[in-house]
């Protein structure tokens, strides 16, 4: 291991184009790992996140330690590191919203029963589950409220159902960070974290 070490160092020592793009595309996944890893522990997967924080670490100390070692000599790799960090936080939550981790909750507000009963039916007809209420609006009116938590891998889909249905209603979508009981659609045998 020592003389991976050594000849990585080697390397980058050489001040090729090579070791640049090393720097920028080693710290580009640096990142984008920490904005994962951060996600993945906040929702509750820390085992993974865990793992993730050592292949991060260990990135951190090989290409920061180069740049920091050398930076005077050629602040090219220090360009390098900083545009790549920049662009690794876009990366790492470009990754995140694409992996879309977690659950969510969906709440969706219309004007009518009719409306309610036909978007509660299509749902469930896709596997989701609805709780639907009696909700109230400014001027005294009568709405209809529907909540599904649901993984957010499956809320596009849950939005353009209910979007085919009523193109007007209120939707709004925020994140959840646990659900104990009731019904969740794919559902499998959960870890106890």
């Amino acid at each position: 291991m020592t003389a991976f070490f050594e000849a990585f160092s080697a390397f980058l020592a050489t001040g090729t184009i090579w070791v640049y793009l090393v720097i920028f595309f080693g710290k580009i996944v640096e990142v984008s790992l920490g904005t994962l890893r951060i996600v993945l522990i906040n929702r509750g997967e820390r085992l993974i996140g865990s793992l993730i924080a050592l292949i991060e670490i260990s990135l951190w100390l090989i290409i920061a330690g180069n740049v920091l070692s050398d930076y005077q000599s050629d602040p090219f790799k220090m360009l390098a590191y900083a545009l790549a960090y920049a662009l690794g936080n876009y990366v790492g939550s470009w990754l995140e919203e694409r992996l879309a981790f977690g659950l969510c909750s969906m709440q969706t507000v219309v004007m009518d029963r009719e409306t309610s009963d036909a978007i509660s039916e299509a749902l469930r007809q896709n596997g989701f589950g609805v709780t639907e209420l009696a909700a109230q609006g400014r001027d005294d009116e009568t709405r209809f409220m529907l909540i599904s938590t649901l993984r957010r891998k499956l809320a596009d889909e849950a939005i353009a159902l209910v979007q085919g249905i009523a193109p007007n209603a209120v939707i709004t979508v925020s994140d959840v960070k646990s659900q104990r009981s009731g019904y969740l659609r794919n559902a499998t045998a959960r870890r106890k974290r």
